[in-house]
């Protein structure tokens, strides 16, 4: 207590409350006596607070940990593996989209950046594509056993490209044909 007084009363101090009095140390001797009253056990009860997080810091911690291990891993490439490209970003495939393969061909794993990042060498046809896809849009290849399954139907390995802008082929001469006036706009017929 006679710390805390010593302190409180050092170099005259005044203080302002919110109305603009000033009061003295005399003053507010009764805040200091409560402050020191119920602190008493203030240590005790900050140590128990303190085990109680530690103890639901790792109780979340090892929660999290147990629902990471669940989930699959992505798999472990090495350069020379063969493996599938999702068509995702594919934008030049012919077909309607919902119809395309979800993977097109195998290519072969170049080189490796970091985990998350495959660099492909990738088909003459592709050679307009950025080699590089994130793990997330490869899948291992696995050799077909065809003896396994001889009546399966075999895909072709490579599906067929439109190239953009070159000449108006049959889709350009149906788009146009397709259109209609509208309140005084052309309106496509899809």
């Amino acid at each position: 207590m006679e710390d805390i007084l010593r302190r409180f009363c050092a170099y005259g101090m005044e203080y302002r409350d919110h109305e603009g009095h000033t009061h003295d140390w005399g003053t507010l001797l009764p805040a200091v006596q409560m402050a020191y009253n119920t602190t008493k056990d203030f240590h005790d009860m900050w140590k128990r607070a303190c085990d109680t997080a530690a103890k639901c810091i790792a109780e979340a911690t090892e929660y999290n940990k147990q629902r990471w291990d669940k989930t699959p891993m992505q798999p472990d490439f090495k350069e020379g593996d063969q493996v599938l490209v999702s068509t995702l970003n594919f934008n030049n495939l012919k077909g309607p989209k919902k119809m395309r393969d979800s993977f097109v061909r195998t290519f072969t794993i170049i080189k490796l950046i970091g985990k998350n990042a495959v660099k492909v060498k990738l088909a003459e046809e592709f050679s307009r594509k950025h080699p590089v896809f994130p793990v997330s849009l490869v899948k291992q290849y696995f050799q077909r056993e065809e003896d396994k399954f001889p009546f399966r139907k075999k895909n072709p390995t490579t599906p067929e490209i439109v190239e953009v802008g070159d000449s108006p082929g049959p889709v350009k001469i149906i788009m146009n044909a397709r259109k209609i006036r509208l309140n005084g706009k052309d309106q496509r017929l899809y």
